[in-house]
């Protein structure tokens, strides 16, 4: 039966990392390196043996966070050094692939672009593959890629998430930045948020209070940088309620203040990927940089929560 109009086989991840080629291909293609990011948050990877050439395989064991291997054989079809590998993935001893993988690799001004395609036997197979991929924190695998080349180039250790939405750049840009919009979204699943004063604009301070209805937490957002409608660079800090600096209530190692980047990206007249950039600002102690390298997982949920409702606000109101 043919796809239906505006059906595809095919899942795409087009990616930008701010990292020479060299260095994301080494990431994809050296075990030792690959075992630094590959898979979703919480995975670690073991590699028995792998042949990069056409007709050779990877096979490797991915341990999940509650104790379950699932076991692993790549065969690559091609191998085209920093360039593109075409695959099989999903494969074990006891199944076949489950899906093709055709990703292609291209360095623009010393940042390196990604384009990822997964090809599937059928659309539905493709649609059904999304829905686990998106519930099982697939697509963080990317993001942690991207935490890594950061890490292998400055020594720094950052937070990275990404998400497509269905929604015109300019729209985006303004559920980020109308603090009518921002507050119906943010807060953690089970909250609401509530803006005290809302100053969005370069050199201005925001302060907010969040609330389950049981317990209250108040913030403040200093803005540093707002370029419509690519860029938001602001920083965040937990207030008391008198507006007072204060650490966060429920963790006492937390760093005092945290920066955040969020860089809005075109991917079609009626598409947006967010990119958010989160990471230590400021003075911190090493017990406080370790406590926000402990926490990607729970960032990860948390900044999930907040765009499915986002992904929801957008739906109802646009």
């Amino acid at each position: 039966m043919p796809a239906r109009k505006n059906e595809s086989n095919e899942i795409k991840i087009n990616r930008i990392y701010d990292a020479p080629l060299k260095l994301v291909w080494e990431a994809w293609t050296d075990p030792k390196k690959a075992a630094k990011w590959w898979g979703p948050r919480g995975f670690t990877l073991t590699t028995h043996s792998k042949e990069l050439k056409a007709g050779g395989q990877w096979i490797y064991t991915m341990h999940g966070p509650d104790g379950v291997d699932y076991p692993n054989i790549t065969t690559y079809h091609q191998v085209e050094k920093h360039s593109r590998l075409v695959y099989d993935h999903g494969a074990n001893e006891n199944q076949p692939p489950m899906f093709k993988v055709d990703v292609k690799f291209s360095e623009v001004k010393g940042k390196t672009i990604m384009e990822m395609r997964m090809i599937f036997a059928t659309p539905e197979v493709a649609k059904e593959t999304g829905k686990f991929i998106k519930k099982a924190g697939g697509n963080s695998t990317w993001d942690r890629l991207a935490e890594y080349v950061e890490e292998e180039q400055s020594g720094q250790k950052k937070f990275v998430i990404n998400r497509s939405f269905s929604a015109p750049i300019d729209v985006m840009f303004e559920m980020w930045t109308n603090p009518e919009h921002f507050s119906k979204w943010l807060a953690p699943t089970g909250f609401s948020m509530e803006f005290l004063k809302a100053d969005i604009k370069a050199g201005g301070k925001s302060s907010y209070m969040m609330t389950n209805g049981e317990f209250k937490m108040f913030g403040s957002a200093s803005y540093m940088e707002i370029v419509k409608p690519d860029r938001l660079v602001y920083t965040q800090q937990f207030n008391d309620d008198k507006g007072n600096v204060s650490m966060h209530p429920g963790a006492p190692l937390w760093p005092e203040t945290m920066k955040t980047t969020v860089t809005f990206t075109s991917e079609g007249p009626d598409q947006t990927r967010v990119t958010v950039v989160w990471e230590v600002y400021g003075k911190a102690t090493q017990a406080e940089h370790d406590a926000f390298v402990k926490e990607r997982g729970g960032m990860t949920q948390g900044w999930t929560g907040s765009f499915d409702k986002l992904d929801d606000y957008i739906a109802e109101n646009t």
